[in-house]
């Protein structure tokens, strides 16, 4: 019995040490695909803002772009480059009509990818929209040291994906990815090109 009382104090002492990078305050990089709207109706965009903000983030940068391969990957890297953003949203172009290409452009931009994201994602929203979700590309992943999620296109699942799980998760994802200096982890060297 007290093995298993020490082994339960080594997990809250892991826990603790596990969270020391969380970033309270994140400033986000948001980019919204979409060849049918503007910034001024984009209800999605909006949407990830007000639920950021009321979090306590920042949202330093806003786009809209249509729904072009080259002009999705080439914002989702301009915008994980910037040094001050910590993570980027990206909302729309997650579905499965020919000109849905955010997945596409976003992915060879990954060092790594977080398939728990889509996973999580897909397992709440079917509450909502049953067996629809195997319509739903949803997916997350780290490029150059920056969290990125790519969300769906509707106001509904933005609400859902930022609530539930960027609000909650992105403070400790983007901590994690940008951990450097003197600490040996995985992800240094993943970078350093040892990738399995």
């Amino acid at each position: 019995m007290s093995d298993t009382g020490d082994h339960h104090g080594d997990d809250h002492e892991h826990s603790h040490d596990h969270h020391h990078h969380d970033i309270a305050e994140l400033d986000f990089a948001l980019l919204t695909v979409s060849s049918s709207r503007g910034i001024d109706d984009d209800a999605a965009g909006d949407a990830i803002v007000e639920r950021l903000e009321a979090a306590g983030h920042t949202v330093a940068v806003r786009e809209l772009v249509n729904d072009d391969y080259d002009s999705v990957q080439d914002t989702i890297d301009r915008f994980a480059d910037r040094a001050d953003v910590d993570c980027v949203v990206t909302t729309g172009g997650t579905g499965v009509t020919p000109d849905d290409v955010t997945i596409e452009a976003a992915r060879p931009l990954f060092d790594k990818r977080l398939p728990g994201f889509g996973e999580l994602f897909r397992s709440l929203s079917r509450d909502e929209i049953g067996t629809k979700v195997v319509g739903t590309r949803t997916t997350a992943g780290i490029a150059d040291g920056t969290p990125v999620f790519c969300l769906p296109g509707s106001r509904n699942a933005v609400e859902l994906g930022t609530e539930s799980i960027i609000v909650e998760e992105a403070p400790h994802l983007a901590g994690l990815a940008r951990r450097n200096g003197g600490e040996a982890d995985d992800t240094e060297t993943d970078k350093d090109g040892d990738q399995n």
